[in-house]
């Protein structure tokens, strides 16, 4: 932890503290297959389908490229098959990189739950001292 990260865990009181607890950093697995769900997960599974297919082709072209007797041949597979793997990279940086966007967004809402808790803890003091 950092200094900042010490002096905010201070200034939380038990209420706040277990509020974000309850409201903590799901695990990994969690986060991956949050990644299903929601408003964007079908262009997710599209996403996973077609990068296990290019996997399993990618396979075959691999296995085919060190099975050729012909040279072109041979070429041809390995053509394919860095093509094939490339798609496979590319498709699962975009897993990770819609995982990483979907912890950006939860950190936003925790402090947005912040400013929401702080603002009726501001209202019900100015109730208080009004009455």
């Amino acid at each position: 932890m950092s200094k900042t990260d010490d002096m905010i865990e201070r200034a939380l009181s038990a209420e706040d503290r277990e509020l974000l607890a309850r409201h903590a950093e799901p695990g990994y697995f969690t986060q991956a297959f949050g990644l299903f769900r929601g408003a964007q997960g079908g262009v997710v599974w599209l996403t996973y389908l077609t990068s296990l297919a290019a996997f399993a082709g990618f396979a075959y072209a691999f296995w085919r490229t060190w099975t050729a007797d012909d040279l072109l041949v041979a070429v041809k597979f390995a053509t394919l098959a860095i093509v094939l793997f490339q798609y496979t990279a590319i498709a699962k940086s975009f897993l990770g990189a819609r995982m990483e966007s979907n912890r950006g967004l939860r950190e936003l809402k925790r402090v947005e739950l912040q400013v929401a808790m702080l603002r009726d803890a501001v209202r019900k003091d100015g109730q208080a001292a009004a009455e």
